[in-house]
């Protein structure tokens, strides 16, 4: 008898060190999911705060769109998960000819209109124009227009192989970008990854290409 209560005893201090460790267990969960929620808030409020006070360098030409509804909407947003890279298929137009022909939508014939813009434009030369802020959408990364940032590259061929000076200022700009809104390099995507579409035409074609500028991207932003 005595044998069985002993037992029984031990059965019930057993539960009961089960419960408590299941509540320290519980209790743990709660307070680390708070924890990470607070600094995932600070984290994406950091961010939107960066985005909205974000002014462009002087090394970048400010040369804005008209507000309209086919290349520049004037819509805001307030955050920015990619950066996406582009090429204007259109071998040896400059930066701004591409320009140009963004601001021309609000002023072709009806038929030839369509959705089509990008934040920034970089020559062949090298030179970066800013076509619409970038707290504002462009319509370059659809269906991701919301929440991503464009750069079309000019090439001097069908290739679609960007020149050295080009690809520099497309580092500087990109890496640049990724400071200010604390983004990494793995948030730098072509226009490929969004859509599936052949753009940035060498750079799809080309990984290893691709893969050596996204690391070039990874040691400017140290």
């Amino acid at each position: 008898m005595r044998r069985r209560q002993i037992e029984r005893r031990q059965k019930q201090r057993r539960r009961r060190q089960m419960v408590a460790a299941a509540e320290r267990l519980a209790l743990f969960i709660l307070v680390t999911a708070a924890v990470l929620f607070m600094v995932g808030s600070f984290l994406v409020e950091r961010k939107r705060e960066n985005l909205e006070t974000l002014s462009l360098p002087d090394w970048c030409q400010e040369a804005y769109l008209p507000v309209n509804p086919y290349s520049r909407p004037g819509t805001k947003r307030t955050k920015v998960k990619n950066i996406v890279v582009h090429y204007v298929a259109n071998p040896k137009t400059t930066a701004r000819e591409n320009r140009n022909y963004f601001a021309g939508m609000a002023e072709a014939p009806e038929s030839e209109r369509r959705s089509v813009s990008s934040h920034f434009i970089i020559g062949l030369d090298g030179e970066i124009l800013c076509c619409v802020p970038v707290q504002e959408v462009a319509y370059a990364n659809y269906p991701r227009n919301e929440d991503t940032i464009s750069i079309e590259c000019c090439h001097p061929d069908s290739s679609g192989k960007f020149t050295q000076e080009t690809q520099d200022s497309l580092v500087k700009l990109v890496s640049w970008l990724c400071q200010s809104l604390d983004l990494r390099a793995s948030d730098v995507i072509r226009h490929y990854d969004v859509s599936g579409k052949d753009c940035p035409k060498y750079y799809v074609e080309h990984e290893e290409a691709w893969s050596a500028l996204r690391d070039e991207i990874a040691d400017q932003i140290k």
